[in-house]
This record gives structure tokens, C-alpha cells and sequence, in this order.
């Protein structure tokens, strides 16, 4: 073979190699990219609304009897999401959400209806009104009563990773998660931290964006807790009710003002205590 052939046949077999290379690349390119755009298709479809309330957790103290939850979620603020009534439980709605199904919610806990038979008979009840552009498949939603009881839903076409998962007294739930890790990290910290239904809410929150929360990113928290007669002051049910909106870390805010409360709560019981008529 002579020396200008076996040149030209390298340069040949070294051009294919590149040609492979590049062919490799592209497939691998495309792989990340096709899920990362079904992850975010709801922020991108200008038909399509974005999803509201990223994860949250529900959760009751049996020795308080106080009932509530927290949530956070890479939109604007958090409202409608997190429903509470000290003489019934505590509602989350979120996903392709549908705000009536809080107070839905509340409403059939009052009539004694268990958690799984609310969750249920809403959703089956829902006339999935715009299906198209917000379809009752995609909704997410969990309910827990005074007992501590609850019940998690996620709808087949909620925007992946979304799924929810019940512990000791606590239910956490979530879509455009990064995977059942944040979940499953929400449970397992409610589980194991001590202290205030407040303190084990925000280690939760913190567990599950540790596992990388919404893919989205951050941007509002909340976090409700009630009990009958719980509140300051006189015929107050909300023990507390914090809201960070519009933030690069809800977290830090949040947990300032948790940790604040319960050192207060701490230093003066008087300032956190119930007001009884007759006192």
C-alpha cells in the first residue's frame, strides 16, 4: 500500500470517528432535552397555565392536637393552596389546581366523610370544566383530619416527577419534582425532627428541596397551623400563619419567622397563650 493511500484512508477512518462522535453527542443532547421540556411544558405553553404549589406536606401533633402544613413552589405567592379549620382538618391543593377543593374539602370533613372517601367523591365530582387547557387529570391535592388521618391524590397527568406518600401523621406531595426522593425526604424529616409542628414542618420543607424540590426553582412559601381555641388572644383558632412571597430563598425568610415565633413562644408563654372567656 503505498504512503499517499494509507494517508488518505486515516484521514478517512479519523473524519468517520469525528462524523460518530458528533452523531453520539447530538442523541445524547437530545435524551436530556425531550424530558426537560415535558418537565416544563406548562411554564412554556402559552396555552397552558402554570402549575401552582410545587410540594407541600399536611401534618397533626397529638399532643397539641394542632393541625397544619407548608408549602413552597416556584411561583409568585402561594394563595388558595393550603386551606385550614380548626373543627374540621387541613386541605392542599395544588397542580393543574382547582381552588374550590379546599373548601370542598373542609365542608365534607365536618360531615365526618374519612379523608380517602373525600378525596374520592371530589374528584369524581369534579365536571373537569376546562379540560383542554386544565384538566381534572393533572390535579393534586391531600386531606387530613383532626385525627391525623390523610389522604394523598395526583392526578395521571399531573407534570412529572409528581406523586405524593403518607408517614406517622404527616402526607407530602408534589409535581415538577426532581423525583420521589423530595418526598420521600419530607417524610422521613417530619418523622425525625423534634420540637414545635412548626419546626418539623420548615426541616421538611428544607429536606425536601435538599433533594432538589421543583425543578423549577424557588420563589414562595407558607405555612399554616390551627387548633380550636389554639390563637392568641380571644376566639383566634390560627396558632400561626406565615407567608414569604416573591423570594430567591423562601427558606431563610421562613425559617427566620418560624424560629422567631417559637423563641418568643419559648421566652414568654403569656404572649402565645389562648385567651378562655372567663380569664
Amino acid at each position: 500500500m503505498s504512503k499517499g493511500l494509507g494517508t488518505r484512508l486515516r484521514a478517512l477512518a479519523l473524519r468517520r470517528g469525528r462524523l460518530w462522535g458528533l452523531g453520539l453527542g447530538v442523541l445524547l443532547a437530545i435524551a436530556v432535552v425531550i424530558p426537560t421540556i415535558a418537565q416544563q411544558k406548562h411554564s412554556t405553553d402559552p396555552d397552558m397555565p402554570p402549575p401552582v404549589a410545587t410540594f407541600s406536606i399536611l401534618g397533626y401533633d397529638p399532643e397539641t392536637g394542632e393541625v397544619g402544613g407548608a408549602v413552597q413552589s416556584r411561583v409568585f405567592t402561594l394563595t388558595g393552596v393550603l386551606t385550614a379549620d380548626a373543627d374540621a382538618g387541613i386541605v392542599a391543593t395544588q397542580a393543574i389546581v382547582d381552588v374550590s377543593y379546599g373548601p370542598q374539602g373542609i365542608a365534607l370533613l365536618k360531615k365526618g366523610m374519612t379523608p380517602d372517601a373525600i378525596i374520592k367523591q371530589i374528584w369524581e365530582n369534579d365536571p373537569d370544566p376546562v379540560p383542554d387547557r386544565w384538566t381534572k387529570q393533572g390535579r393534586q391535592f391531600a386531606v387530613m383530619n383532626l385525627k391525623g388521618e390523610a389522604a394523598t391524590f395526583t392526578g395521571p397527568k399531573a407534570t412529572p416527577w409528581a406523586g405524593g406518600k403518607l408517614g406517622k401523621y404527616c402526607a407530602a406531595q408534589g409535581n415538577i419534582l426532581a423525583g420521589p426522593a423530595v418526598v420521600d425526604n419530607m417524610i422521613k424529616a417530619f418523622e425525625e425532627t423534634k420540637g414545635h409542628l412548626s419546626m418539623r414542618f420548615m426541616a421538611a420543607l428544607e429536606a425536601g428541596q435538599a433533594a432538589g424540590g421543583d425543578t423549577r426553582g424557588m420563589q414562595a412559601a407558607s405555612m399554616v397551623i390551627v387548633k380550636k381555641g389554639g390563637g392568641n388572644w380571644l376566639n383566634n383558632d390560627t396558632v400561626l400563619r406565615f407567608q414569604v412571597d416573591d423570594q430567591e430563598n423562601p427558606y431563610k425568610e421562613l425559617r427566620r419567622v418560624v424560629e422567631r415565633w417559637n423563641d418568643i413562644r419559648a421566652k414568654t408563654p403569656g404572649a402565645q397563650r389562648p385567651v378562655k372567656p372567663g380569664q
